[in-house]
């Protein structure tokens, strides 16, 4: 699947009084784009885009209009305020002020598989708040504003559960059947450890780790936490850290490589993770052993 970038987006991002600040793009996302910026007042209309659109206001307020006609709505947003767009829709919008936001341009198929390969119709919001959208579509901004290619499991976790937030909360759709409560059996569950163990020094995305377990990547998340008590992330780094300790103690490559070869993206980054997990830092593990 081919990258996700502005072409994929309603090309509010592309006049001439947008500055970026940070964006996804270049990192490979497939699924989702994701820019921060300091938007200029405007009016404009835009064509329907393939992507759904959700704005995270970071300034205000802000007097934001939309639609025309009898139907033009306006209200003033706060920061914290979010805009929703559903995909295949026309855009009319008037920004009255200058504003910091965050855009997340994501694809349908995303929101498909949070809603176990089901369609969801997610509905036009304007100045709504959803504080774990807020905080998702923000760990996201982070993320790529210190970007580090072994946070590619991370991200494409927090993907999949903004997808999940907004099917849940701004979509109408039918409900779900009842979730197997038994996780992942012991084979699929040995079968993505293996996928992780081989593949530990590369950034690994969800979608691999569900295709290695035969589920959707929304599926395989859930049923890989029911199983584990952790995150597909939080226990492929715990595997880096494992290896990283036995190489340390075992060998005498240097340090910096040591983090490499254990998916981590540089010495300073497995020494943050180590001195947050562990309570030491390489040096000191490997003085001791």
């Amino acid at each position: 699947m081919a990258e996700l970038g502005l072409a994929d987006t309603v090309g509010i991002l592309r006049q001439p009084g947008v500055r970026t600040r940070h964006s996804s793009a270049g990192l490979g996302w497939e699924r989702l784009f994701l820019s921060t910026q300091e938007e200029q007042p405007y009016r404009a209309a835009f064509d329907p885009a393939p992507t759904h659109l959700l704005i995270l206001h970071l300034s205000g307020p802000v007097t934001v209009r939309r639609g025309r006609g009898a139907g033009t709505r306006s209200r003033t947003i706060p920061a914290g305020g979010l805009f929703l767009q559903p995909a295949g829709r026309t855009l009319a919008v008037e920004l009255g002020g200058t504003l910091d936001t965050v855009h997340a341009y994501l694809t349908d198929d995303a929101l498909c598989e949070a809603n176990d390969g089901r369609p969801v119709e997610l509905s036009e919001e304007l100045g709504t708040t959803d504080p774990l959208a807020e905080q998702l579509v923000l760990a996201l901004a982070g993320a790529v504003r210190s970007w580090e290619p072994s946070a590619r499991t991370y991200t494409d976790h927090l993907t999949g559960m903004l997808a999940a937030q907004l099917a849940r909360r701004h979509g109408v759709r039918e409900a779900a059947p009842a979730e197997s409560r038994s996780g992942l059996s012991a084979r699929r569950l040995a079968a993505v450890r293996a996928l992780m163990e081989e593949r530990l020094a590369e950034p690994l995305p969800i979608a691999d780790l569900a295709e290695a377990a035969s589920l959707s990547p929304s599926q395989f998340t859930r049923q890989f936490r029911k199983s584990t008590g952790q995150s597909p992330h939080q226990f492929l780094l715990a595997l880096r850290l494992e290896r990283a300790c036995r190489l340390l103690r075992t060998g005498t490559d240097p340090i910096a490589e040591v983090a490499v070869a254990c998916g981590f993206s540089h010495q300073e980054h497995l020494t943050r993770v180590m001195r947050a997990r562990l309570g030491t830092t390489p040096a000191a593990l490997r003085r001791s052993g």
